[in-house]
């Protein structure tokens, strides 16, 4: 039987049709592409029905999990009908509180919603990850060792390291299949502000508040650069898909600066250009790949420059005031490289590159092209889309205070803003609208850190705490307490398994299911 009679019959009315409410629906892709015919569908249909009908009418072999959405709003019940009652139940209500009219819970449990049965409804669906990260239960280690605040923490790409950075002026190497100290590594004078892994796992590259950047490789610095003239701000590493020896990286730094190095063999420093552009400190950077640097700075500008000559190609201006952070929509596949959940082997490093740009490229195709956002001090976010306008996609406006960090999904899709009003708010990544708050913290917001599946959000607080947000219900699934302090950091690893925070209180968590 062709799939899409099978589909039809599948979702036409049973029998028992005439006492059961239908409707009819049209299956939209996310590029507005229609799939199979108009169905005549229950009002009480689950999403697994509705998953296993578009499954048929694309005709997969293995079942794909998907979320759909009505009217642009996403359907996070567990069927329609709940969806579309509680969507009756918000219209009723704004009406009444237009009109000035008092309601009691009687009238509110008594709104049904109204099923236009001449209508067709479009309802889109949206692809998931096929694999699901466990959620994060407990904490499985406190390591402790720095004698100061821990500040930052990264992930190796290939999951088996975690590297922490301190007031203490050393980085800690912690080996994640013990849970235990790898190595110290101490050449710094002042706090350790940044670390970043070169997307083959072989370098990690430090910055410091002494203005120096060092590039170690296992536990000996490789380099020692005096790199600026005031403190580091970000380091990014060049994609692995566009330099098989992924041995350039840029640096940001508070003297109004980037400058693009290259690791060499001789402990000289090799820095093969400086961008200059910005009037104020430079916060954040990051190599894209596509072959451009994005930078932005205090002067309240966002910039592109050309990652082969260091030529400004254009200036993204609409802050109001500091923008503090950056990301992009390829963050996640440009971090690992290689390296993901399935832990393939390669035989060559050709390979392994060719491997990094079919992700890369995956994510550049679902998403239309690289985008990029800002978050700043005006409390407001910008989305941009480089490649193809100087004027922003969208201005994300609703968060009451500073907006200290953003980050996009791995799948490119939604975003997460962590803010000092308190909350993380969710927004689409493709147009720009807002999705929902998430509230609980006590305190500040100062990092989330997504699992690679896109279904969970972490956040780390001032309020001591971490916690694990779904993205399924916009709710809080676990509340990760234990530290003792603020906590500055924390980072999800690659393969999903495992997250870590680093605090104030000196100590580095291990987080697992």
């Amino acid at each position: 039987m062709p799939a899409k009679r099978k589909a039809h019959e599948m979702a036409a009315v049973d029998p028992e049709a005439d006492s059961k409410q239908t409707l009819y629906a049209q299956f939209v892709d996310e590029n507005g592409e229609k799939t199979g015919p108009k169905l005549q569908l229950q009002v009480d249909s689950t999403m697994s029905q509705m998953e296993s009908l578009v499954n048929q009418l694309l005709q997969q072999t293995e079942k794909v999990p998907y979320t759909f959405y009505l009217n642009g709003e996403e359907i996070t019940t567990d069927a329609l009908a709940e969806h579309l009652t509680g969507t009756a139940k918000k219209e009723w209500l704004a009406k009444m509180e237009k009109e000035g009219r008092r309601v009691t819970k009687k009238m509110l449990s008594d709104v049904k919603p109204q099923v236009n049965t001449e209508e067709v409804y479009e309802i889109t669906y949206r692809p998931q990850a096929v694999f699901k990260v466990r959620s994060l239960t407990r904490c499985t280690s406190s390591l402790s060792g720095h004698s100061e605040a821990v500040l930052v923490c990264a992930f190796s790409p290939a999951s088996d390291v975690l590297a922490t950075g301190s007031g203490d002026t050393t980085i800690r190497l912690w080996d994640l299949a013990t849970q235990t100290p790898k190595a110290t590594l101490s050449k710094h004078t002042s706090w350790i502000q940044v670390l970043a892994w070169s997307p083959d796992g072989k370098y990690l590259a430090s910055g410091s508040k002494d203005r120096t950047i060092c590039v170690w490789e296992k536990d000996k610095c490789k380099m020692a650069l005096k790199a600026h003239s005031a403190f580091i701000n970000a380091i990014s590493w060049e994609p692995f898909h566009t330099n098989l020896n992924a041995d350039r990286f840029v640096s940001a730094s508070k003297d109004g600066s980037a400058k693009v190095w290259k690791v060499i063999a001789a402990k000289t420093s090799q820095c093969q250009f400086t961008l200059s552009g910005h009037t104020a400190s430079v916060t954040a950077a990051k190599w894209g790949g596509l072959g451009m640097i994005y930078t932005t700075s205090q002067d309240r500008s966002v910039m592109v420059w050309d990652a082969n000559t260091g030529v400004p190609q254009k200036r993204l201006e609409g802050h109001a005031h500091w923008v503090n952070s950056l990301a992009l929509n390829t963050d996640l596949v440009i971090r690992s490289g290689a390296f993901d959940h399935t832990e393939q082997v390669f035989s060559t490093p050709e390979e392994s590159q060719k491997y990094a740009a079919e992700r890369f490229n995956a994510v550049i195709d679902a998403a239309g092209g690289e985008k990029v956002v800002s978050c700043s001090d005006d409390h407001t976010l910008f989305l941009w889309s480089p490649a193809t306008s100087n004027k922003p996609v969208a201005r994300l406006v609703g968060h009451q205070g500073v907006v200290c960090n953003v980050s996009f999904s791995p799948d490119g899709k939604t975003l997460a803003s962590a803010s000092f009003d308190k909350s993380v708010k969710l927004w689409n990544a493709v147009d720009g609208k807002f999705i929902t708050s998430l509230r609980a913290h006590v305190g500040p917001v100062y990092h989330v850190a997504w699992s690679i599946d896109s279904r969970q959000l972490l956040s780390s607080s001032k309020d001591s705490t971490l916690k694990l947000w779904s993205m399924k219900t916009k709710r809080l699934i676990n509340d990760l307490p234990g530290h003792a302090d603020e906590v500055f950091a924390c980072d999800w690893s690659p393969d999903g398994i495992t997250a870590a925070s680093g605090s104030k209180d000196k100590t580095v968590r291990i987080w697992r299911h």
